[in-house]
C-alpha cells in the first residue's frame, strides 16, 4: 500500500489524542524535528487546541477511537501511528478503544506502530494489586503482540505534570505545605507530559533500531522527600511529604482510588531500579526536563495549584 507524503515527500504519522498532553507532545516533536508529516485526530477538531495543532503544520482531523471504520480510513496509507488511549476518561471502555487501534493499524498495513501501554501489576503480583490503569493498557499490548505488528511499546514513568492536579501540595496547620500518597521512601520515577515526544520522535526516526522493543521513559528519579524538598527549594514555601498507607488512599471515594492506591504500591514495592532508563531517556532525548527544571518550568501553575482552594 503506498504511503501518504506531504509535499515535501515526508511520510505521515498518525498521532492519536494529538489534543492531550501525551499525544500533542508527540505531534509537537514530529512537527518541530520536521522528518515525518504529522496527521494528528481527534473528537473535535473546532477546540482551541486542534486549531493550535494545524497552525504548528499538523493536518487535524476528526476521528474517534470508538468508530472502527473512521479509524480505518484516516490511517489508511499512514507510515506510522502513534497510539495514547486514555482510562481516566473512559475506563473500561479503554480496551475497546485500544483494541479497536490495534486492528486498524493491522488493517492499514501501518510501518510501524508506537503503542503507549504499560505492565499488567494485576499479573505480576497474581492478582494481589489490580491497577486496571495498567492492566487494560497491557492486554492491548499483548494483543499487539499476538498480531505481530511492527510496533515499539513506550511505557510511561508517573507523570510530573499530577503535582498540578492530584497530587499539589495543600496547606496545613502550621502553615507549611505537603502532599501525601502510598510511596513511602522509595524512589518514584516521574518525567513531564512534554517531553514525551522528544524520545518517541527519534524512535520513530530509527525503527531499526527500536521496533520490537519496549522503553521506559523516566526525565528524573526522586524520592518522594526529594521531590519535596525540590518544591521547597523553587516556590521558597516549606513542602513536605507524608506517607498515607494504601488503606487510606483506597478510602478517599474518588472514582479509581483503589486503582492509584495500588499503583503506588507497586511503584513502591516490585518497580526495579530505574537509573539505567534514566540514563537511556536522557541519551535519547539529552534535553529531557528533570523535575527541577521542569518544576522551575511551571513554577506559577505549581504556585497556583499550591493555593487553589482544595
Amino acid at each position: 500500500m503506498p504511503h501518504i507524503t506531504d509535499q515535501n515527500d515526508r511520510p505521515t504519522i498518525l498521532v492519536t489524542g494529538a489534543t492531550g498532553a501525551q499525544g500533542g507532545s508527540v505531534a509537537r516533536h514530529l512537527l518541530e524535528r520536521g522528518r515525518f508529516a504529522v496527521r494528528g485526530i481527534t473528537r473535535n477538531p473546532s477546540s482551541p487546541a486542534a486549531q493550535a495543532l494545524r497552525q504548528r503544520g499538523a493536518e487535524v482531523v476528526q476521528a474517534d477511537l470508538a468508530d472502527p471504520p473512521r479509524l480505518r480510513e484516516v490511517m489508511k496509507g499512514c507510515y506510522g501511528v502513534y497510539g495514547v488511549t486514555n482510562f481516566w476518561e473512559h475506563f473500561e471502555g479503554e480496551r475497546e478503544h485500544g483494541f479497536n487501534l490495534v486492528d486498524a493499524a493491522a488493517a492499514t498495513g501501518v510501518r510501524h506502530f508506537v503503542f503507549s501501554t504499560l505492565p499488567s501489576v494485576s499479573q505480576l503480583t497474581r492478582g494481589e494489586l489490580p491497577v486496571p490503569h495498567f492492566d487494560i493498557k497491557a492486554e492491548m499490548e499483548q494483543y499487539a503482540r499476538s498480531l505481530r505488528l511492527p510496533t515499539t511499546f513506550v511505557h510511561l514513568a508517573y507523570y510530573f505534570d499530577n503535582f498540578l492536579a492530584w497530587f499539589a501540595p495543600r496547606r496545613v496547620e502550621d502553615g507549611t505545605y505537603r502532599f501525601s500518597f502510598p510511596q513511602g521512601d522509595t524512589p518514584l520515577a516521574g518525567i513531564g507530559a512534554e517531553d514525551v515526544g522528544g524520545v518517541v520522535a527519534v524512535i520513530f526516526e530509527r525503527p531499526e533500531e527500536f521496533l520490537g522493543k519496549t522503553l521506559y521513559l523516566v526525565g528524573d528519579y526522586l524520592t518522594p522527600d526529594e521531590y519535596a524538598a525540590t518544591m521547597s527549594r523553587v516556590t521558597g514555601r516549606p513542602v513536605s511529604y507524608a506517607h498515607m498507607p494504601r488503606e487510606d488512599f483506597a478510602a478517599l471515594g474518588f472514582p479509581g482510588a483503589q486503582d492509584v492506591a495500588n499503583m503506588f504500591e507497586y511503584y513502591r514495592k516490585l518497580v526495579p531500579d530505574r537509573t539505567p532508563d534514566l540514563e537511556r531517556t536522557r541519551e535519547l532525548y539529552p534535553q529531557v526536563q528533570t523535575f527541577e527544571t521542569w518544576l522551575r518550568n511551571h513554577r506559577e501553575t505549581f504556585e497556583q495549584a499550591m493555593t487553589s482552594p482544595s
